[in-house]
């Protein structure tokens, strides 16, 4: 894997190259003349798309995809949910955390189990949270591994980091159990009068509880097990440039207004304004429907706020989550782009109906799974693969008698699955380990294989 294995800006690239490729044997040019059609609503005017040329339409597709509007305003929210959850997990209440259990990590194995556990754990209530908790986690413990001098597999360590991503789309942040709770979201997205799909049939429902469980026992056992077979290594680990910063800021000298932002009331005043706003809307909806990617990211707001202490330390935790966030940033829209190839050519109806006209009410879920892992690598984005196979996914659960809320969770399962291959969402661990894709793919290969048998295993009983 090390040796063939790319960065994750050109396994992009490759990507929009191979789903051209895939549109233009598996796909025909699309008819737009008709005002029904929904290209022609939404891209008629494309030059490149009028032409009827097979090619040139594919290219408008991925031209369109690139800056679609609806795709840019969710880029937006996952962004905050990053970003907020970087500052979170940057505050002194998780440092301290970490520093706790950095002292039961004096192995590689014991290392892999705790890092594993408490990743899947904080993952769960935030994907961003706990991306970056467990990044801040593995290189805390390569610090101390280093000051201690005791051999260790950092690899497997920032693999452990990136467990989170196993779990969040099943998970409080996950972005279809949070579109479907919408009201009026399903029909916009599928035009039929349906009634939102709240959390109780999705994120807490008795299947996914249950499987989220097996997967907090199994995955850390199987690290800690994995962390006693593999070879160790003597670790070089460079000092950040948000650490340089650091230093240099520990000089600085405030005056005037300037002092305001450094005042520790300021901050939580505000923090805890934020989070009665919240919880008195929580109280009037009386309902888990409250929970959308807004009113979360409002939540982080106001928790970033109150455990920052000052504005200035919120504002600086923000400067050093957009560095570690940049490379999603500048990836986002190419995949965005092979989104527009597989929406509007109807390449992902091609994945799709394949394994939907193959199934019943029993083996559904299982090929949802299935084509949602498949996907997801070529989109991954939660919320972008569900505006993609969403409309799909309901209108045949609808016809076959599936539960909604079991399909939505068959989707997240697969999405959330094949990230361990997909190591788009791995960019801000990465920069804060100092590590490479190719460093920790074998390893999250492994989780994968675990994943997929506890997943399959889940929809089938359940």
């Amino acid at each position: 894997m090390k040796k063939f294995f790319p960065s994750t800006f050109t396994i992009a690239v490759f990507l929009t190259f191979v789903t051209f490729i895939l549109a233009l044997i598996f796909t025909a040019p699309v008819e737009i003349e008709s005002s029904a059609s929904s290209v022609y609503h939404e891209m008629g005017s494309d030059p490149l798309i009028q032409s009827g040329n097979h090619l040139s339409q594919l290219i408008g597709f991925w031209y369109n995809g690139l800056w679609n509007t609806g795709m840019l305003a969710f880029m937006v929210q996952m962004m905050l949910i990053l970003v907020l959850g970087y500052v979170l997990a940057s505050t002194e209440i998780f440092k301290k955390i970490i520093e706790q259990v950095l002292i039961y990590c004096t192995s590689t194995a014991k290392a892999a189990f705790l890092v594993t556990l408490l990743t899947l754990l904080v993952s769960f209530f935030n994907w961003g949270l706990g991306l970056i908790f467990g990044a801040l986690f593995a290189r805390k413990v390569a610090e101390r591994a280093k000051e201690r001098h005791f051999a260790l597999n950092y690899p497997l360590i920032g693999a452990a980091g990136y467990s989170g991503l196993m779990v969040w789309h099943g998970g409080i942040s996950g972005s279809a159990p949070l579109k479907v709770a919408e009201p009026g979201h399903l029909k916009s997205l599928t035009g039929l009068d349906l009634a939102p799909v709240d959390f109780s049939q999705t994120i807490f429902s008795g299947m996914n509880i249950v499987v989220f469980i097996t997967l907090i026992v199994i995955l850390p056992i199987a690290m800690f097990w994995l962390g006693k077979s593999v070879s160790k290594e003597n670790i070089e680990i460079q000092e950040t440039e948000t650490e340089t910063d650091q230093k240099a800021e520990a000089k600085e000298e405030f005056t005037g207004a300037e002092r305001f932002d450094k005042l520790v009331w300021a901050g939580r005043i505000l923090g805890i304004i934020f989070l009665l706003i919240a919880g008195y809307k929580a109280i009037s909806m009386q309902s888990l429907a409250v929970i959308d990617p807004n009113y979360l990211n409002f939540v982080l707001l106001g928790l970033g706020l109150l455990f920052s202490g000052s504005i200035y330390n919120f504002l600086k935790q923000v400067q050093n989550a957009m560095g570690a966030a940049a490379g999603i940033l500048i990836q986002f829209p190419l995949y965005f782009g092979i989104m527009g190839i597989m929406r509007y050519s109807g390449l992902v109806e091609v994945f799709s109906n394949f394994l939907m006209n193959i199934s019943n009410s029993t083996t559904f879920p299982l090929f949802t799974f299935l084509s949602a892992a498949i996907v997801n690598v070529f989109v991954p984005s939660g919320g972008g693969q569900w505006a993609v196979q969403g409309p799909i996914i309901i209108e045949a659960a609808q016809n076959l008698g599936i539960p909604l809320g079991k399909a939505v969770m068959a989707l997240a399962y697969g999405d959330q699955v094949t990230n361990m291959l997909q190591p788009f969402w791995a960019l801000p661990l990465l920069g804060i380990t100092g590590l490479k894709a190719k460093d920790i793919i074998s390893y999250t290969l492994f989780l994968m294989m675990i994943g997929i048998i506890i997943f399959i295993a889940g929809l089938l009983i359940f």
